[in-house]
C-alpha cells in the first residue's frame, strides 16, 4: 500500500513539475530533444530514490543535481572526432553563403502556402508570437492559428522533403513581404 502512495506521489510530482525540469533541462543543453531526454533519464535515475528524499520540497534540486551530473556524464562520454594529420587544412572563410541560401530557400518554399497560411508561419516563427498573439494580429480564433499553422508546417516539411517546390517569383515574394 505504501509503494503505490510512493508511486503516487512520484507521479504527481512529475506532471506537476514537468515543464519547470524541461526548462531547467533547457538551461543545461542546447538542444530540445537533448533537454527532453536530459529530464526522462534524470526522472529515470531518481524514481528509484523517491522514497528517500525526505522533504519532499528539495526534490527540485535534487532533480536540478541529477540533471548536472547526467549532462557532465554525457559531456565527459563524447567521443572526439579529431584525428592528428601531418598538415594543417585550409582555412575556410565564412562569407554567409549558406546562411544566404538558406533564406532564400526558406523564402522559395513559403510561396507555396497560401497567404493566411504564410501570415501564420511568419508571425509564429519569425516575429516570435504566440498564439494568442497572432490570433489577435490575424482576427483569428487561436484554434484556428493552431490548425492553420500545423497545415502548414506539414506542407513545408513535405516541400522541403521532395524538394518540389519552385523559385521565388516577384509577385508571390512581394506578396509574402506584405503578409509579414
Amino acid at each position: 500500500m505504501a509503494a503505490s502512495g510512493a508511486v503516487l506521489g512520484f507521479e504527481e510530482y512529475v506532471r506537476s513539475r514537468q515543464d519547470a525540469l524541461l526548462r531547467s533541462a533547457r538551461r543545461l543543453v542546447p538542444d530540445p530533444i537533448d533537454a527532453q531526454d536530459l529530464v526522462q533519464t534524470a526522472l529515470v535515475r531518481t524514481y528509484p530514490r523517491w522514497d528517500g528524499i525526505a522533504d519532499k520540497t528539495l526534490a527540485d534540486a535534487y532533480m536540478r543535481r541529477v540533471m548536472i551530473n547526467t549532462r557532465t556524464e554525457w559531456w565527459r562520454s563524447r567521443k572526439l572526432d579529431e584525428v592528428p594529420t601531418g598538415e594543417l587544412p585550409e582555412r575556410s572563410v565564412d562569407d554567409g553563403a549558406e546562411q544566404r541560401a538558406d533564406r532564400e530557400m526558406l523564402r522559395d518554399v513559403l510561396t507555396v502556402l497560401a497567404p493566411k497560411q504564410r501570415q501564420v508561419v511568419v508571425l509564429r516563427h519569425y516575429g516570435q508570437l504566440t498564439t494568442e498573439e497572432t490570433a489577435r494580429v490575424l482576427g483569428m480564433s487561436t484554434g484556428t492559428v493552431k490548425s492553420t499553422l500545423h497545415r502548414a508546417l506539414a506542407r513545408l516539411r513535405h516541400e522541403l522533403e521532395h524538394g518540389s517546390y519552385g523559385y521565388s517569383r516577384p509577385e508571390v515574394e512581394e506578396e509574402a513581404m506584405c503578409a509579414a
